[in-house]
């Protein structure tokens, strides 16, 4: 098989969250397991840093890419779900595996994929421990696909845990409730680990507070002990002051090469996370390898679909935030800005709560609704229908593209289109 015929075959064979939804997701670590039995451990080979969390996981894990590649590790990235290309989930030092690899993979091993019919999330993980392994990566940042606990990827036995932050999304398969969602989060914190836990929630901070008790881990709360404050935001970097739970100046105008001044959250996460790797495995990573690993993010990880600049003129954003917490911060951002008419294109998925999301959009916008390109993708008519009954007015369209196409004709220079609703519409438009 060729690259796609490969990718078709993985598609066709396995469960894939991304297209049929919670059918895919498994409540148990046994195929991974086996898997990885099978593969001969190959994600004991190598040093881990594991990143569960609501939002801001796939950001962290690239902020620590950057920092830790400019320290000059080797570094293997494994993130989900990815935009265009497959190879997005599993990059080292920002290169994506090779197609070849993948198209090797699947022919090594698929008589056992076959008999044992893993789902495309357990697959894509023993994938990237087999490469991470083969490759020799010096460490390897692995960020969960959903809740933690009985998550594929918590096989890892990592020197570090993260976790961003507690949010409602994927409560079908992650439970109703913050302290419910938090315990399955909280599944990544690993006997005698450290773990850095992003903010501190009134609900999750006692259900990781006693997991950690229970598993002797030190556990730090990184908003308690550091603050991000924007000092200037620019086209392509945001220029941050860091200081202290005392109010010391720490960093100074430290750029940051993404936009979103919801970052300074991740940016907060990830400091005190370099802080606990240098006080606890004598790392060293010194004050200028962390501001060249952050100003040179994309770069060096290839990160893409965060606040991302499309065109300038008309100014042309892309966020992909789909759930409640994530599009408040994006919306909050987004009403930050000077324009004279913003355009929204906006698509979702069919298992959003839309009644708690689509509040959260100015009534004021000019809405292009669209499906995204999924089988999972909600039907353009409903979001249209919902969203007028909140009073979000816009007409439907048959792609994202053509969504965005008649947004940037209507558009004055003086306009701002914003693309978002899901990570689904963001991949058709960057």
């Amino acid at each position: 098989m060729n690259y796609q015929e490969t990718l078709s075959f993985l598609y066709q064979q396995l469960p894939m969250y991304q297209r049929v939804g919670k059918s895919a997701f498994k409540k148990d670590l046994g195929n991974i397991i086996a898997f990885c039995e099978y593969l001969n451990q190959p994600h004991q080979n190598f040093k881990s840093i594991h990143i569960a969390g609501t939002n801001g996981k796939g950001s962290t894990t690239h902020m620590l890419g950057a920092i830790l590649q400019a320290h000059g590790l080797k570094v293997g990235l494994y993130t989900s779900p990815h935009y265009k290309d497959f190879r997005e989930r599993i990059k080292i030092n920002g290169e994506y595996i090779p197609e070849q690899n993948v198209i090797d993979f699947v022919a090594n091993h698929k008589n056992f994929i076959q008999k044992v019919k893993p789902s495309y999330f357990e697959m894509t993980v023993a994938m990237a421990f087999e490469y991470f392994s083969n490759e020799k990566v010096d460490i390897a940042i692995i960020e969960t696909g959903l809740g933690g606990r009985l998550d594929s990827t918590n096989i890892i036995t990592p020197i570090l845990s993260v976790i961003t932050n507690i949010s409602f999304d994927h409560m079908n398969m992650l439970g109703n409730t913050i302290p419910l969602i938090a315990s399955e989060k909280a599944g990544i914190i690993k006997k005698n680990t450290p773990v850095v836990i992003g903010e501190t929630q009134t609900l999750s901070k006692p259900v990781f507070i006693e997991k950690a008790k229970i598993t002797n881990a030190s556990i730090t709360f990184a908003d308690q002990r550091l603050s991000a404050k924007v000092v200037e935001t620019y086209f392509h970097k945001t220029i941050y002051n860091i200081y202290d739970s005392k109010q010391n100046l720490g960093f100074n105008n430290l750029i940051l090469g993404l936009l979103g001044n919801y970052q300074s959250k991740n940016l907060v996460t990830t400091l005190e996370a370099i802080q606990i790797l240098n006080d606890t495995y004598d790392l060293n990573i010194t004050e200028q390898k962390i501001r060249q690993g952050l100003e040179n993010i994309k770069s060096l990880t290839n990160i893409i679909g965060r606040w991302e600049i499309l065109s300038e003129l008309p100014l042309t954003l892309a966020d992909s935030a789909h759930n409640e917490s994530g599009i408040k911060s994006a919306m909050r951002q987004l009403m930050s800005l000077k324009y004279d008419q913003l355009h929204i294109v906006m698509g979702v998925v069919n298992d959003k709560d839309l009644i708690k999301i689509l509040p959260l959009f100015p009534k004021t916008a000019s809405y292009y609704f669209a499906k995204p390109n999924i089988i999972r993708g909600l039907n353009a008519d409903t979001l249209q229908t919902q969203a007028a009954l909140l009073g979000l007015n816009g007409k439907t369209y048959d792609s994202v593209p053509l969504a965005l196409k008649m947004a940037q004709s209507k558009a004055e220079n003086n306009d701002i289109i914003f693309v978002g609703g899901s990570t689904f519409t963001v991949a058709e438009v960057v």
